[in-house]
């Protein structure tokens, strides 16, 4: 890679309240461009190491950076409106799809952008919905349909890198089709070229959505194979 990573760690690790080690010393640099997986089982430190990623837990030990700087302090809430995470059990506030929508542009951080309406159809089209979609109400959506319009309510705001934890684990076949679908389309149509990592379970699913896949095991992280370098 010629150009410096958007986003790395430098020997972060972490530990429980009684010394256990959780994380051993990792190290992960995240590129403009890359589509990183992570499979490992649960309690195998995946989500402790995306919730780093995303400074959304304290770091223990080592550091995180942003295109080169150390990223603490006030430069937090700035670094989340650029590395956007999405848990595997989305949280959306009472209203219509829309409005779910539309509250990103309401935060400081996002000032500079504007909801774009034309925008989220088009990606609903390639869902198979229409716009009678955005006057759902909240309450009457299913599981699926929730992870659906918080990856939207996620990308609309083109973030630098998408950490995704797991977004399908709880979906059937169709809607975990259309998870994928729609990270592709936000993938290639961004004008950052931007970046993720995905965390799953299933190989499969690695091997399909991303180029460069790495094991978690045990809170140790080492790298697998890469779908480009395999070919």
């Amino acid at each position: 890679m010629n150009a410096p990573p958007i986003i790395g760690i430098q020997n972060l690790s972490r530990q429980s309240e009684d010394g256990v080690p959780l994380l051993s010393p990792t190290q992960l640099d995240v590129f403009p461009g890359n589509r990183l997986g992570i499979v490992g089982e649960s309690g195998s430190g995946k989500t402790l190491l995306l919730r780093s990623l995303a400074a959304l837990d304290p770091i223990q030990s080592g550091e995180l950076r942003f295109h080169g700087r150390a990223v603490h302090g006030n430069q937090v809430p700035p670094y989340r409106a650029s590395v956007v995470y999405l848990p595997q059990r989305p949280v959306l506030f009472e209203g219509t799809v829309e409005s779910n929508l539309q509250l990103p542009f309401q935060l400081k951080s996002n000032a500079d952008r504007q909801y774009d309406q034309r925008r989220i159809e088009s990606w609903l089209e390639a869902l198979g919905r229409n716009a009678t979609f955005l006057s759902k109400n909240q309450e009457n959506l299913s599981g699926g349909e929730m992870q659906i319009v918080a990856l939207l309510r996620a990308i609309q705001i083109e973030p630098q890198v998408l950490l995704l934890d797991e977004p399908t684990a709880a979906l059937d076949a169709g809607l975990t089709t259309s998870v994928e679908r729609l990270v592709d389309c936000w993938f290639n149509e961004s004008k950052q070229q931007a970046a993720f990592v995905w965390i799953t379970h299933s190989m499969n699913q690695a091997e399909r959505v991303c180029d460069t896949l790495y094991l978690m095991d045990s809170g140790r992280l080492r790298l697998h194979i890469s779908n480009q370098e395999a070919d």
